[in-house]
């Protein structure tokens, strides 16, 4: 596929998404070649359409199971600091130490390992196509995405019992919050 991406473009595969399964082809960018292959590797190697695979996700879980969702938020700011401090933390501990460790290993660093987060910017750095600190900030706005795509995600899901935490409220009253939230009945 990704050789006919390049001889055809990616329209063509998302074209042939459209055809095959009109829902996900509406829901995934025609640019986004991952998510098309993925969706047209599901399709070839089951029959089926991801769409239908995934549709798990479009009902309350609470109804199908007896569990109870509680998600943590904080405001955007708070949010951004935590993980500014984060990624300082992580580099500090030796993230950078890591990746090179890892990239001089026989075995090396998996295709899908070396595009995480924090790993395929240190390897851009350690290529010499990035400073540190031009990767650390990297990191840092590639995280804050990752959590506003996480965040969205789990808007889709039915049931969820969200807390809003404000930024310096103690670890033992978020706990608490949660505890009377799973307490609580769940609403279908």
């Amino acid at each position: 596929m990704r050789d006919r991406a390049a001889r055809e473009g990616v329209a063509s595969l998302h074209a042939e998404l459209a055809a095959v399964d009109p829902a996900a082809a509406e829901r995934i960018h025609p640019n986004d070649l991952r998510r098309i292959e993925r969706a047209l590797e599901v399709h070839h190697a089951t029959g089926r359409p991801i769409s239908t695979l995934q549709s798990q996700w479009d009902a309350d879980p609470a109804a199908r199971y007896d569990c109870r969702l509680v998600a943590l938020r904080r405001a955007k700011e708070p949010t951004s600091r935590r993980i500014n401090q984060r990624v300082r933390a992580m580099i500090e501990a030796g993230l950078l130490d890591e990746v090179r460790a890892l990239l001089t290993e026989p075995s090396g660093i998996g295709p899908q390992a070396a595009q995480a987060v924090g790993y395929a910017e240190l390897i851009a750095h350690l290529r010499g196509e990035l400073s540190l600190a031009q990767a650390v900030e990297r990191i840092k706005i590639n995280t804050r995405r990752l959590a506003k795509s996480q965040r969205t995600w789990m808007r889709r899901l039915a049931g969820v019992k969200w807390i809003d935490v404000e930024e310096d409220e103690p670890i033992e009253r978020i706990a608490d919050r949660v505890y009377e939230a799973w307490q609580q009945p769940v609403e279908h």
